[in-house]
């Protein structure tokens, strides 16, 4: 029998009106803006299936805008996303396109930060404002940010996965779920480490300079 959460029974805190549509797309734009280290300086947004479909009428484009702005989805702020946005000099964009997707409220997030870099990640708002990471930078994954959640991008290399765990298990950091994805063998790959509790800087930037594989760290 599936155990339920208070979540599953009344939704998450959130402006609605649709737990799917707008706190989900919100947490997705959320994603991104931390991968970005809250420096977006530019953004395109695709929402496809039902996100495309009625996403104007359920707020869903500044939703998600309101993530990319670092709001959280209960922020009173999200109805003015938009505004928000042109008013800090974001470029940010939102196409709806007709393209079919495996899961109807799928987003693909493009950002580029102040330094140029840029973040490909495909998401999925699965019900109830849970989301499903699905893809990051062509790199297929699976994750939903329930817990605490560091992201490690690393070379596939022997050696690392002991390293990144025993940083955590030096600092006392007690590890919920733990999964590595990589593109092919010895090349590039992606941990994901979610924990009972937040994870400081200084411990992040202990991970990374553990292995010379790691090539960035970041808590989502």
């Amino acid at each position: 029998m599936k155990e339920y959460g208070v979540f599953d029974l009344i939704g998450p805190q959130m402006i609605g009106p649709s737990s799917s549509h707008t706190a989900g797309a919100a947490r997705l734009g959320g994603v991104a803006y931390r991968l970005a280290n809250g420096k977006i300086k530019k953004a395109k947004v695709t929402l496809y299936g039902s996100f495309a479909d009625t996403g104007k009428g359920h707020g869903t484009d500044k939703a998600i805008v309101a993530g990319l702005l670092g709001l959280a989805p209960d922020d009173s702020r999200l109805r003015n996303s938009l505004q928000l946005a042109a008013e800090q000099k974001k470029d940010i964009s939102v196409e709806f396109s007709k393209q079919s997707m495996n899961h109807p409220n799928t987003a693909r997030i493009v950002v580029e930060d102040e330094n140029g870099r840029k973040i490909d990640l495909l998401g999925a708002s699965v019900g109830g404002g849970s989301i499903e990471i699905q893809e990051i930078n062509g790199m297929e994954v699976s994750f939903g940010c329930e817990y605490p959640t560091i992201l490690i991008f690393h070379h596939d290399r022997p050696g690392v996965i002991n390293k990144v765990t025993g940083v955590l298990a030096e600092e006392k950091i007690n590890i919920a779920f733990m999964c590595v994805f990589r593109s092919s063998r010895w090349q590039n790959a992606c941990m994901i480490i979610e924990t009972d509790g937040d994870v400081k800087r200084e411990i992040l930037e202990h991970i990374r300079r553990e292995s010379e594989d790691v090539m960035e760290v970041c808590m989502l």
